[in-house]
């Protein structure tokens, strides 16, 4: 067999590159369809000491706001949840969770609106938050179906992704080759939908998400600028 066919045999052997973890800045449009004003969002990941990176999402507009923030580390490939927050107020009813995940007594300790969560923790589980680098990971390393354990109030639920395929979007940092990725849910439990879309030049940085909850209500992101590892993202112009 000739040396040149063995070595791409050889390269096609080779697993996919997985994603190196990188800091991260992001700002976003934020629209909701049912309210006639947009807002803003943000999302970074920045590394802290002791190996603990944090990654931070919050969006706001006049009527209501979100903050979310995780805590965690990566051993041996696999990402550790330390600590989640999430605070939303605006639009309805406030909602405030805090979660501890302490690996040494497997276990997952906070509450969950005034409501005292305690649950096991075992390897792989994801807070509402990490479980999309979790997913980033996994789609740069080629996987075209992801399922994961999420802490979801009281409860661990099971979160099914799949990738659609190859999307360009248009963002005003320009036109950014994508993957698109929608989560899997059971349409005769529920008709929500979640569609996300990752550049595949940027360390699949999140560029776009479309959410439509189950009352019918949207709401979309959409990536006006950002950098990654101290790199400034820039698409195609036209």
């Amino acid at each position: 067999m000739p040396r040149a066919l063995l070595m791409l045999l050889a390269l096609l052997a080779l697993p996919a590159q997985a994603l190196e973890i990188k800091p991260f800045s992001a700002s976003y449009t934020a629209d909701w369809k049912q309210v006639p004003i947009s807002g803003t969002a943000g999302r970074s990941l920045k590394q802290l000491d002791n190996g603990r990176w944090e990654l931070d999402f919050e969006a706001s507009m006049l009527v209501a706001s979100l903050s979310e923030k995780s805590t965690f580390r990566v051993e041996n490939d696999a990402f550790l949840p330390l600590t989640y927050r999430f605070d939303r107020s605006g639009l309805g009813k406030g909602k405030q969770i805090e979660l501890d995940f302490d690996w040494t007594e497997k276990q997952v300790i906070g509450n969950d609106r005034g409501d005292a969560v305690r649950v096991p923790l075992n390897l792989g589980l994801q807070d509402k938050s990490t479980y999309q680098l979790v997913l980033q990971h996994d789609v740069a390393a080629g996987e075209k179906s992801m399922s994961y354990q999420v802490i979801d109030g009281d409860e661990v639920e099971t979160y099914d992704f799949r990738v659609l395929g190859e999307e360009n979007v248009r963002t005003k940092a320009g036109l950014l080759a994508a993957i698109k990725v929608e989560r899997v849910r059971d349409p005769t439990q529920s008709n929500r939908k979640t569609v996300l879309w990752f550049a595949k030049d940027w360390n699949y940085l999140l560029v776009r998400l479309h959410q439509v909850e189950k009352d019918g209500k949207e709401y979309q992101i959409m990536l006006k600028d950002g950098t990654v590892d101290g790199r400034t993202v820039e698409g195609k112009r036209d």
